[in-house]
């Protein structure tokens, strides 16, 4: 589990997702996709519950969810108690929300950010650690507030 990372995304973001394996792959990480394998329209909602619900479960150390911006997977994904999803547009807010924030989920656009810096955001976080201390006190707090 510790080097899992698990994938989903919906119509929107098929591209990206599988962009975000690779980046996955190469950084020697296991990594798990949910799909959807086609274009067919899916909903959102059913892959942020798959990935939140892996994530918080401890079938998997770290998500990534994509589509078209990033935002409805985002909201979907922080339904899911123990998930801290982030939606994150940059490099520096993908790494902020693993360092600062403990996010265990990456929420994507691939409408918005594409595949060359998709990858690149999806690489911070992955590469991310938590930088505990005093963030630390904060991701309880934030976690006392799902009890």
């Amino acid at each position: 589990m510790a080097d899992r990372v698990i994938f989903g995304s919906d119509h929107a973001g098929l591209a990206l997702r599988a962009e975000a394996v690779k980046v996955a792959k190469a950084a020697g990480l296991d990594a798990e996709d949910l799909g959807p394998f086609s274009g067919d329209s899916v909903d959102y909602p059913d892959y942020a519950r798959q990935v939140g619900e892996a994530v918080a479960g401890g079938r998997a150390r770290l998500g990534v969810l994509v589509c078209g911006t990033g935002i409805g997977m985002s909201i979907a994904a922080n339904k899911v108690k123990g998930v801290r999803a982030a939606h994150a547009t940059t490099e520096f807010e993908a790494r902020m929300a693993r360092a600062h924030n403990d996010a265990n989920v990456l929420c994507i656009g691939e409408r918005v950010v594409g595949l060359g810096l998709g990858g690149a955001i999806v690489k911070a976080f992955l590469e991310t650690p938590f930088e505990g201390g005093r963030h630390a006190r904060r991701v309880e707090k934030m976690t006392a507030m799902e009890r």
